[in-house]
């Protein structure tokens, strides 16, 4: 399973985050830098309202949404690159992950201290990438170029190395750094931390969620038009998961919020780790299947059970929305929605399949 790891500073609402996301207390959620040390891990559900409908169409009360894997991170602080406030060790926990939700603090409260003692959200943002930075730099400098003949895949990985060096040493991360697919794919083994996915979680109080000229404001004044941006309220969430549905609906108004900021989020974050859904629906069961972006057929069928990979015959497929307009299956067959498709056949986000595998 694939992971989103939460980072930011200390103390800008992390572990009321996560806590909120697992709707539990899972994680310290204290006013002091590092009342977090060893990361705690949680498997949150995807929300989907695709599954009910289905469920309703096959008749079964049998539900199983897709999942993905939060891992809330000790706040890092300047320095951390060169261990400050146990850096090396948070910093560690990042490389494990397979995307970053960077929490950012944009509430004042004078209860909450703040680690640098002032709220600057561009600072605490360019504090954290820099540390990531310095990280990568320290990786990237251990890879020395033996003074010997090369083979052209050691040359590929050298000269990717010796590009990346010289971005990071001007503060660009590595993501943004032009490299071919080969080059791309020769450092990957160095599993650079900028090198991850970036969401932008802005963690706002209760009043500024109602002030949107203000947020579009700090937004335009902090972010360019092409970073991944959500904004929400942890203690607001924190607070919201122990009502219903119907009452969470109805608290949320006040907002003029027409879902939860974590409904948001989760979704987001499945987004940024680049997965999809296929669906599957049977009186058995209506289940959404994780798989990242641009699977097969063939390997989709192995989500299942790891045989029909090598069993695997063919797809049957109906895109979500044709198959709940017809009423499911039958219907979908008779009108001939339903398409055999080869282990070829690239899966799309909603596809409800019927594999056919010879086993």
């Amino acid at each position: 399973m694939l992971t989103a790891g939460i980072v930011g500073l200390p103390n800008v609402g992390k572990s009321t985050l996560f806590n909120a996301l697992l709707k539990k207390q899972v994680a310290d959620a204290a006013n002091y830098p590092f009342c977090t040390i060893d990361p705690n891990i949680g498997v949150v559900e995807v929300p989907d309202e695709r599954l009910p409908k289905l469920a309703k169409i096959v008749e079964t009360e049998k539900i199983v949404p897709s999942a993905v894997e939060f891992c809330d991170i000790a706040g890092l602080v300047r320095g951390a690159s060169k261990g400050e406030g146990l850096g090396n060790q948070f910093l560690s926990h990042i490389r494990e992950v397979d995307a970053i939700i960077h929490v950012v603090r944009l509430f004042e409260d004078e209860n909450v201290t703040h680690v640098s003692q002032k709220l600057d959200p561009k600072d605490d943002i360019e504090t954290i990438e820099t540390e990531l930075i310095l990280k990568d730099l320290e990786t990237l400098s251990r890879q020395e170029k033996p003074n010997k003949k090369l083979s052209k895949e050691d040359d590929i990985y050298y000269d990717a190395v010796e590009i990346l060096k010289e971005k990071l040493n001007k503060n660009i991360a590595a993501k943004e750094v032009q490299l071919s697919d080969i080059q791309k794919e020769s450092v990957k083994k160095l599993n650079l931390l900028t090198i991850k996915p970036v969401l932008y979680v802005l963690n706002l109080s209760e009043k500024q969620l109602i002030n949107l000229p203000e947020i579009k404001k700090l937004i335009s004044t902090h972010f360019n038009e092409f970073q991944p941006i959500l904004t929400l309220c942890a203690k607001l969430e924190s607070d919201i998961v122990v009502l219903s549905p119907d009452e969470q609906k109805e608290y949320l108004q006040q907002y003029n919020l027409e879902e939860p900021g974590l409904n948001r989020l989760i979704n987001a974050a499945y987004d940024l780790l680049g997965l999809i859904s296929f669906l599957t629906a049977g009186k058995k069961e209506v289940r959404a299947w994780p798989i990242k972006k641009g699977t097969t057929a063939q390997n989709a069928a192995g989500v299942i059970h790891t045989d029909f990979i090598q069993h695997f015959i063919k797809a049957e497929i109906v895109p979500y929305q044709q198959f709940v307009e017809v009423g499911g299956w039958i219907h979908a067959r008779e009108k001939g929605l339903a398409k055999m498709c080869g282990r070829d056949y690239e899966m799309q986000d909603g596809d409800v399949v019927d594999f056919k595998v010879g086993v």
